[in-house]
């Protein structure tokens, strides 16, 4: 029986493409874009572990220039700072071991903070972990959510805060003494992420209490009297983390497995209508799941009701966002219908093309999700850049042109390259299963 959870991966073939180099030295550069009433000389972003350009489970140079934050500056023609970590990243960064059979490898190490004397705040301040509290309240490991409420000191605060041994400034607090011209603001997806990650087990921000933080984080906003665009947050049910063990399992044929539900009781739990996380992919590989004596864990399995309540929490943290972002005049990107235009092409087409290059929610080679199952890749970082520069153009009589998303390199990352070992993009007919 266990023969049914071994997948494997088959490679079929790698297209090497190689361009020719021209002389381009009697080019000019081009002109600068109009950001038409909208200022983008002093640009400060605001976020979360999407906002950082966090990808396959850590934060790295390579990575973070290809953040939609960043992409937003290099269209706008604006210097733009961030944390510059460097390889291989934090701790914990997930790399391609091996292609045939498909075999994961988890840095331990980590890289330096190459810029930590950097004289200001940068201007990218996307913490990754952070919640709608901590843009209030957090100026370190020990004061944002996760440390106060229960659990664990999140220490990317004080990678990107730098508060240690200074001043006690939060996210806020560095936003405003930048004196910014324009604003990106895009948090709140964590404050349901980690329960629908737990298998509902870690409680997500009670809606109230979502409702009170956002409206003051835009109140502060507000007073900084200029413009603000603001994202909404994602359906997380859709990224690969959640349908990549269940989708592989229903292709082998197995339709159902022994699981705990967040009720607690143990049944047999229909794949197409319950997700599995990719961490119930060990739980698997024991021999869990075959048996009600040998269940998946209820943190492995997102049911049927749970799903249900994920997405609607996420409507109504959504229905917050846009009615507090458009009271006070500001600019709300739907990035929400984005994942959303994605999910139904990959359903009825087969993907969501853009520019030559094909967007679904398959793992690895979906072009979406980067090596932790969550966070975007960078094309797909381009896709959303390219969001807030529409929603921007719209509302400032801007004319900032878009990205071509071709132009954005793929994000897997393998085990013991040499520097610069962010790969070219794959075809997606290279690999037929993973292995985890």
């Amino acid at each position: 029986m266990k023969k049914i959870f071994s997948l494997f991966l088959v490679l079929v073939s790698t297209v090497v493409l190689f361009t020719g180099c021209q002389d381009r030295s009697d080019l000019t550069a081009p002109a600068a874009p109009s950001t038409g009433t909208a200022n983008f000389a002093r640009y400060v972003a605001i976020g979360n572990s999407l906002t950082a350009g966090y990808q396959s489970g850590s934060l790295y140079e390579s990575a973070q220039k290809y953040s939609y934050a960043k992409l937003i500056a290099d269209q706008a023609g604006t210097s733009f700072a961030f944390p510059n970590i460097g390889e291989p990243g934090t701790r914990g960064r997930l790399e391609v071991q091996s292609i045939t059979p498909f075999v994961s490898y988890v840095n331990p190490n980590s890289g330096p903070l190459l810029n930590a004397t950097y004289a200001k705040p940068y201007n990218n301040l996307g913490v990754p972990g952070a919640l709608i509290y901590d843009f209030l309240n957090a100026y370190d490991s020990l004061s944002c959510f996760s440390a106060v409420f229960g659990g664990s000191p999140n220490p990317m605060f004080n990678i990107v805060l730098r508060n240690q041994g200074g001043a006690k400034t939060t996210q806020w607090q560095q936003t405003k003494a930048q004196q910014p011209t324009f604003v990106t603001f895009w948090l709140g997806s964590n404050d349901i992420l980690g329960h629908a990650a737990s298998g509902g087990t870690v409680p997500y921000t009670p809606v109230a209490t979502f409702t009170g933080l956002y409206n003051q984080a835009m109140d502060s906003l507000k007073t900084l009297g200029c413009p603000v665009a603001v994202g909404n947050i994602l359906d997380v049910t859709v990224a690969a983390y959640f349908t990549t063990v269940g989708g592989q399992l229903l292709q082998q044929g197995v339709t159902a497995v022994w699981g705990v539900r967040g009720t607690g009781d143990t049944i047999p739990l229909p794949l197409n209508k319950n997700l599995l996380t990719l961490t119930a992919s060990a739980e698997l590989a024991a021999g869990k799941g075959l048996s009600k004596a040998n269940p998946i864990g209820n943190r492995y399995i997102l049911d049927s009701a749970e799903i249900v309540g994920v997405k609607t929490v996420i409507a109504q943290f959504n229905n917050v966002i846009k009615t507090a972002a458009e009271a006070r005049g500001f600019v709300h990107v739907d990035v929400a219908a984005l994942l959303g235009k994605i999910a139904l092409a990959y359903g009825t087409s087969g993907g969501y093309v853009v520019d030559g290059v094909k967007f679904t929610p398959v793992f690895v080679t979906g072009n979406l999700f980067s090596l932790d199952g969550v966070h975007p890749t960078s094309q797909a970082h381009a896709l959303v850049a390219n969001e807030f520069i529409q929603a921007i153009n719209a509302k400032y009589n801007a004319k900032i042109p878009a990205i071509n998303v071709a132009t954005i390199p793929g994000s897997l990352v393998f085990k013991q390259q040499p520097s610069g070992n962010v790969v070219p993009n794959y075809s997606s007919d290279m690999f037929k299963h993973i292995l985890f």
